[in-house]
């Protein structure tokens, strides 16, 4: 099964999402393959914030070498993760199925949106790994006892 973790611009909350969620399947021997990739192309190419970076690396997690890439149609997944309701609604304007779109706050968020620290300072990027990390555990161990 592939998990496509998906915002704006892959570098903040994608690649941060990709990066807790390989850790996990790899914690929990789960037979899944993580990428990410972002809504816009604006920074492809480019690795991830230096801020997303920072908080992973606190919890044992390098993202250093992960490259920001476009989602596509075209784009191999089984599910596609929004990180909130603009990128799940981008995702569907896109053509992705709707039965491959799932929203990360409704595994454990209670439906909030995870929020773009892009603008924010380092608070805002500590909030969002704490986020994911609640709802990648639920989104992984549910996908896991359906499959």
């Amino acid at each position: 099964m592939k998990l496509v973790f998906v915002c704006l611009g892959n570098i903040c909350r994608s690649p941060l999402a990709e990066g807790i969620a390989r850790e996990y399947v790899r914690e929990m021997g789960y037979d899944f393959e993580v990428d990410s990739a972002g809504i816009s192309g604006s920074h492809r190419g480019e690795a991830p914030h230096r801020l997303s970076q920072h908080v992973a690396k606190e919890i044992g997690i390098d993202i250093s070498g992960l490259k920001s890439s476009q989602v596509s149609p075209y784009m191999d997944g089984d599910y596609f993760i929004a990180m909130d309701m603009n990128n799940f609604n981008d995702l569907l304007r896109l053509g992705i199925p709707k039965q491959k779109v799932l929203k990360i706050g409704d595994y454990g968020l209670d439906g909030r949106d995870v929020p773009d620290p892009y603008y924010g300072g380092v608070d805002g990027f500590y909030q969002v790994r704490d986020m994911l990390k609640i709802a990648i555990k639920n989104l992984c161990d549910e996908l896991a006892r359906e499959s």
